[in-house]
C-alpha cells in the first residue's frame, strides 16, 4: 500500500524575504507545529534573491532601515545602503530568531502544483517527493529566475559566459576581455568593481539608465549606539526614509513633469564624472526618469570614464566563438574579441517560471491563465486558482521605495483570509472573476498618465502587449489599506468539507 505524502495546512514555494515574513506570520498566528506549514525551498539555504546574487558590490538602492520586515528592526546596518551579505545575514538570523528553519525542507525544487478539488488541496510535486496543502501560498519572487537573451550563435561561445545572478567566482577576471551585456542594476554595480581588475571591458548597452548620485555612508557610532539602545530611533528613521520616498510617487504618477528635477540632477550626475562628449552623449537617456528604474552610483560613470573600458551602444547581432559581434546604423559589422561574457540581463518579471508549475483542476497552468498579461486580485489571489495565494505578484511591484513593505500588506491579506475561513469554520475560497476584473480596471485606469506609460521606454515593467503589469500605480499606503483586511464578499467561499460529511451523517442517523 502506497504511503500518503506528509498533508500541512500550507505550503510556501521559497524562502526569500516573502517566504520567511510569510512563516513568521503563520507561527504569530498560532500555526506554530512543524506539520502545520512548510516552506519547499530548492536552495540548501534561506535568502532568496540576497543568497543567490552574489556578484561584485551588490547591495540594495533602498535604504537599509526600509529594506527590512517592519517586525525585526535591524540595530546593526553597518551603511545607509546595505550590502549584500549584510541583507542575507539579516534574513538568516530573523528565520532562525523566529524559528523558521524547522519548516524548511532544502533542496526541494517544486516541478509542479496541482489542484485536486475533489480533496480540495494542492498537490505539490517536488525534486526530492510529494506534498499535499490545502492552502500554496507562492513566494518565488520576480528576481528569482534570470533572463537569458535570445542571441545568435550565444551556445556557441566559447569562452566564460554567467548571468550576474549566478556569479562565477572561481574565474578570475584579471586582465580578461570582457563582455558585459546589459545596463540595469545589477551591472552598474559590478561594473566599477571589476574594471580596475580587467584587461578591457566591453559594455554593451541598449538604452542608457537614469543614474542618481548614491547618499551612502558608513552608520556613525553615534547612530549605531542610539539604534540599538533606543528602539524609537528605528521607528523614527523607518518612517522618515518611507514617507521621503512616498513623495517620489508625486513625479512618478502624479505630474510626471516634477521629474525634471530628476533629470536635471542625472545629467549633473554624468557631468561630474565624464569629459568626453561623445562618452556622455551615450549615457544620456533620452527618455523621462522613471519610465525605467531610476538607478543609484557614485562610481558607475567613473568606471565608464577610464581608459579600458568601451560603451557599445550599436546593437548586438550575433556572439561567436570568441566574439560579440555588433551592427551600427549603417549596417557595418564589427567583431568585438572577448574571452569572458557576463550577461547583467534581468530577470523573468512579467513572465514568472513559476506560473508555468502551478495548475488549476482543469490542468491548465497559471501561466496558460494569464496569457499574455499577468493579473490578480489585490496582486495576491487569481480566478481559477482555490486557496492560493501569490505574493510579491501582479502590479505590487515598485520603482521608488521598499518591496518588503509591499509584500508585508500582501502576507497581512493572506493571514486575515485564513483566519476568516478558520473562524467561520470554511475550507475553500476563490476570488471571483468579476472583482479581479474590476480591481485590474482600476489598476489600469490609475495608469494612465503615469511616467510608466508616457514616458517614452520600452522597460521590463511592460508585458508583451505594452501594458504595466508590474507596478503598482500610486502610493504604497494606497495598497496597504486596501489589503488590510480580508473582504469575504469578493470571494465564493466553501463550508468545512468535514463538518458538511458530518452532517450527512448525522442526517442519515
Amino acid at each position: 500500500m502506497t504511503e500518503a505524502p506528509p498533508h500541512f495546512r500550507v505550503a510556501i514555494i521559497g524562502s526569500g524575504f516573502a517566504g520567511i515574513g510569510m512563516a513568521v506570520r503563520l507561527r504569530q498566528a498560532g500555526l506554530r507545529d512543524p506539520r502545520d506549514f512548510v516552506i519547499l525551498e530548492r536552495a540548501d539555504d534561506v535568502g532568496g534573491t540576497w543568497r543567490d546574487n552574489t556578484y561584485p558590490g551588490a547591495a540594495c538602492d533602498v535604504p537599509s532601515h526600509l529594506y527590512s520586515f517592519s517586525f525585526a528592526l535591524n540595530p546593526s546596518w553597518s551603511r545607509t545602503f546595505s550590502p549584500q551579505p549584510e541583507i542575507f545575514a539579516y534574513i538568516k538570523r530573523v528565520a532562525g530568531e523566529y524559528g523558521i528553519p524547522r519548516h524548511v525542507r532544502y533542496g526541494h525544487e517544486v516541478l509542479s502544483a496541482r489542484w485536486e478539488p475533489a480533496d480540495n488541496r494542492w498537490r505539490v510535486e517536488t525534486s526530492r517527493g510529494t506534498v499535499t496543502a490545502q492552502f500554496l501560498v507562492s513566494a518565488a519572487g520576480p528576481l528569482a529566475d534570470p533572463s537569458l537573451p535570445d542571441i545568435k550563435g550565444i551556445d556557441t561561445f566559447e569562452g566564460r559566459m554567467f548571468h550576474s545572478a549566478r556569479w562565477d567566482h572561481d574565474h578570475d577576471l584579471t586582465g580578461r576581455r570582457v563582455a558585459v551585456i546589459g545596463t540595469g542594476a545589477s551591472a552598474i554595480q559590478f561594473v566599477p568593481r571589476i574594471q580596475p581588475r580587467v584587461g578591457r571591458l566591453s559594455l554593451f548597452q541598449r538604452t542608457a539608465p537614469w543614474v542618481m548620485f548614491r547618499h551612502d555612508r558608513d552608520i556613525t557610532r553615534t547612530e549605531g549606539w542610539l539604534y540599538r539602545n533606543l528602539p524609537l530611533a528605528r521607528q523614527i528613521a523607518r518612517k522618515s526614509i518611507y514617507w521621503g520616498r512616498e513623495t517620489y510617487v508625486l513625479g512618478f504618477a502624479k505630474d510626471p513633469r516634477l521629474l525634471s528635477v530628476v533629470e536635471r540632477l542625472g545629467r549633473a550626475n554624468i557631468a561630474r564624472s565624464i569629459t568626453d562628449p561623445a562618452l556622455r552623449a551615450k549615457v544620456t537617456p533620452d527618455f523621462r526618469a522613471g519610465c525605467k528604474r531610476v538607478l543609484m552610483s557614485n562610481d558607475y560613470y567613473p568606471a565608464l570614464a577610464e581608459p579600458n573600458v568601451d560603451v557599445v551602444t550599436d546593437g548586438i547581432v550575433e556572439i561567436r566563438p570568441h566574439a560579440v559581434v555588433t551592427r551600427d546604423a549603417r549596417g557595418r559589422e564589427t567583431e568585438h574579441e572577448v574571452d569572458t561574457i557576463i550577461l547583467g540581463t534581468g530577470f523573468h518579471v512579467s513572465d514568472p517560471p513559476v506560473a508555468r508549475r502551478v495548475f488549476d483542476a482543469a490542468g491548465r497552468s497559471l501561466s496558460e491563465s494569464w496569457g499574455a498579461s499577468v493579473q490578480a486580485f489585490r496582486g495576491t489571489t487569481v480566478a481559477g486558482f482555490p486557496n492560493a495565494f501569490v505574493l510579491a505578484g501582479p502590479n505590487t511591484g515598485l520603482g521608488h521605495t521598499s518591496q518588503v513593505f509591499m509584500i508585508e500588506a500582501q502576507i497581512r491579506y493572506t493571514v486575515e483570509a485564513l483566519k476568516y475561513l478558520c473562524r467561520q469554520g470554511l475550507d475553500r475560497l476563490e476570488v471571483r472573476p468579476r472583482a479581479q476584473r474590476s480591481y485590474n480596471e482600476m489598476i489600469a485606469r490609475s495608469m494612465e498618465g503615469t511616467v510608466w506609460v508616457t514616458g517614452g521606454c520600452d522597460s521590463w515593467y511592460l508585458d508583451e502587449e505594452g501594458r504595466n503589469t508590474t507596478l503598482w500605480p500610486t502610493f504604497t499606503w494606497n495598497f496597504a489599506l486596501r489589503t488590510r483586511w480580508f473582504d469575504p464578499h469578493n470571494y465564493d467561499l466553501r463550508i468545512d468539507s468535514a463538518r458538511r460529511r458530518t452532517a450527512r451523517e448525522r442526517a442519515a442517523a
